[in-house]
């Protein structure tokens, strides 16, 4: 029944189509890249903002696909608040519209982790900040660009400036500050065409400063053929050829109203029962997902069942072997908790990570957690010896590792000195290794999200094992994604995911390429130990793997050793160019973890050419798989501003 209504209210919406459809030449979105500057603004929580980012970024895509050129939302409160605009050129269609809204999402994401960034392209300007710009019309960074071809004919240079005069007069007056203005020479073979657009937030005194201030400028570029001001509230552009998209008109039909009633009506009727088939449907599967999420057990079901389990610690116990939680057993803290060493009676060492959430509130939850951890065993993975969630606390226990964690060796430079090359390389290997069990050989696949060198713990053999999955999530092999929040270590976390919120292996991938970089540099992304160094890690490899001179940025720590060291050049270089191979900024260019795997134990096979990093100032093309085609930028159009880097610490 419930496919046949949706059948049904198909057809009638496409009737619906027909009646209304508009003649339209093929729109072109322009969504070619203009300018894209990054601001280093103050920050706050990074992953607050990053996850109201994306929500705002939603609400302006649901005012666009609305038929809206211009859109505004505001999610969260300061200072992590994400304020964003769009507007689209007033010649666009809502179609093109959606495209370059599209296009101007994906590329405004590449400026993370600043807070603040703003894209200039032909048809859209998209705007986000963690503060509110709405009433900003004017910035010091405002400019112009100028190019193409040298037209010294006094002709066109006159055509151009009475085109932007009256361009900026029409803007004025229009409910939608938008003018076009077209001009022919009667007496030669010129045509000027012109675009003048304010964003609608502006008040009529504002929009009139900036398209002033615009027009000045941009006559400025005669007498080159094309010419755009980039204001802070406003967009102009002129040029001798015709970039403008033709009008939309509406097509008039015979009892177009009546018909329109009719259907509207049909249609209704139809939208209100299969709206509440899909009700009854989300309800019905709600409760089957909650039901096997939980077992069909509630909160205390479940503290009972883990009070009876053989993976269950009294909090008594637990209290005694670490002193009563005593400072000096402290070993850690991070954003779900503090670690601390305990021993227990019969003289086993444990690490108590002490939570900081109620077990009261989260049962169920941590439940599943403790059920996905202690069902994967694996020699690079810290193994989970029990918890506990019926005392006023809830904690885990670990295996003990005396070593600690990677990165208080290979980010101190005295402690570096004790991790060779074979050692590290031993390192890298165990690591991957752990990484490919859990995304390729458990039942359930397993998804880190946090891998960075804070969470590879080493034993007392310095052998690698990935430690930390408060964050892990876990899906069945049929799906290809799943959405969530945003939460990791920004620096490590990838780009697609940062952006949309959408999870696969790949973002493990990328996490793990970095540490990769960390381990043959010692230079901690986005925290570089030398002054020298003021990108991200990320973008010094590339700089140096490009101009093939990676040797320069290798770790001095490890560059004298038992090997010799013409093979410990090699291998070091063959690391860096895995790393960028995992780094890529498109997710289906990076290997699959095994694949990686394969490329660092076998050396008889040469590697694919890594692609660009995202957060990277070349004039390339912007790729985005399955959110926006693939659109080449006019280099002589194009500037990006310098990517900020902002520094955090350890979750």
């Amino acid at each position: 029944m419930m496919k046949g209504s949706v059948l049904v209210v198909f057809v009638l919406l496409n009737v619906i189509v027909l009646f209304l459809m508009v003649d339209r030449s093929e729109g072109d979105p322009r969504n070619q890249i203009i300018q894209l500057s990054c601001y280093n603004e103050t920050e706050h929580n990074q992953v607050d903002f990053s996850t109201n980012f994306i929500k705002t970024m939603e609400k302006i895509g649901d005012q666009v696909r609305r038929s809206s050129h211009f859109a505004t939302a505001v999610t969260g409160t300061a200072p992590d608040a994400a304020y964003g605009l769009l507007q689209c050129y007033g010649d666009l269609t809502i179609t093109d519209c959606i495209l370059c809204f599209d296009s101007a999402h994906y590329v405004v994401s590449r400026c993370f982790p600043a807070t603040g960034s703003t894209v200039y392209q032909d048809g859209c300007f998209m705007r986000f900040q963690n503060y509110s710009f709405y009433e900003e019309y004017s910035r010091p960074s405002d400019t112009r660009i100028c190019g193409n071809t040298t037209r010294k004919i006094t002709v066109f240079q006159d055509l151009a400036k009475e085109a932007v005069s009256n361009a900026v007069r029409d803007a004025l007056i229009s409910s939608e500050y938008f003018a076009r203005e077209t001009m022919v020479s009667g007496t030669s073979n010129e045509s000027v065409y012109v675009l003048a657009n304010c964003w609608k937030i502006l008040n009529a005194s504002s929009c009139k400063t900036c398209l002033e201030t615009a027009s000045k400028s941009i006559v400025q570029c005669l007498p080159w053929s094309e010419g755009r001001a980039l204001m802070t509230g406003c967009f102009m552009r002129y040029s001798d050829t015709d970039f403008l998209n033709a009008i939309a008109k509406p097509v008039r039909h015979k009892n177009r109203g009546k018909m329109i009633a009719i259907v509207s009506a049909v249609v209704s009727s139809m939208v209100i029962l299969v709206v509440l088939l899909l009700i009854a449907l989300y309800v019905r599967r709600r409760r089957w997902i909650q039901q096997k999420r939980t077992g069909s057990y509630d909160a205390k079901k479940l503290a009972k069942i883990l009070t009876d389990s053989s993976l269950n610690f009294k909090y008594s116990t637990v209290e005694k072997a670490t002193g009563s939680w005593d400072d000096s057993n402290k070993l850690g803290e991070g954003g779900f908790g503090v670690v601390y060493k305990g021993v227990l009676q019969d003289g086993r060492e444990i690490a108590v990570k002490r939570l900081f959430f109620n077990n009261k509130f989260r049962a169920a939850d941590f439940y599943n957690e403790v059920n996905m951890i202690s069902s994967v065993e694996h020699k690079n993975l810290v193994r989970l010896l029990g918890c506990s969630c019926s005392g006023p606390e809830s904690f885990l226990v670990y295996e003990y590792l005396p070593n600690m964690s990677l990165d208080r060796f290979i980010f101190d430079a005295i402690k570096g000195k004790e991790l060779n090359w074979e050692k590290r390389f031993e390192i890298i290997i165990g690591t991957t290794e752990g990484l490919v069990y859990l995304h390729e050989n458990t039942k359930t696949r397993i998804i880190h999200r946090d891998i960075k060198a804070a969470n590879i713990l080493l034993d007392s053999r310095l052998r690698a094992k990935i430690a930390d999955f408060g964050l892990a999530r876990s899906f069945q092999d049929n799906m290809s994604h799943i959405s969530t929040a945003i939460a990791g270590t920004l620096g490590y976390m990838a780009p697609e995911y940062l952006a949309l919120g959408q999870l696969t292996e790949k973002a493990d991938v990328y996490s793990y390429g970095v540490l990769l970089l960390e381990v043959v540099t010692g230079i901690q992304n986005n925290r570089s130990k030398n002054s020298e160094y003021s990108d991200s890690l990320v973008a010094i490899a590339w700089r140096h793997f490009k101009q093939g001179t990676v040797e320069e940025i290798l770790d001095p720590n490890i560059m004298f050793h038992t090997y010799s060291k013409h093979n410990f050049i090699k291998e070091a270089i063959k690391v860096v160019h895995v790393g960028l191979l995992c780094t890529q900024e498109v997710p289906s260019l990076r290997p699959a973890i095994s694949t990686v795997l394969k490329m660092l134990v076998k050396d008889d096979e040469p590697l694919p050419a890594p692609s660009n990093p995202p957060f990277i100032d070349d004039k390339e093309s912007i790729e985005s798989e399955d959110k926006i085609q693939r659109y080449h930028d006019d280099s002589e159009f194009y500037s990006v501003a310098t990517v900020s880097h902002s520094h955090f610490s350890p979750r």
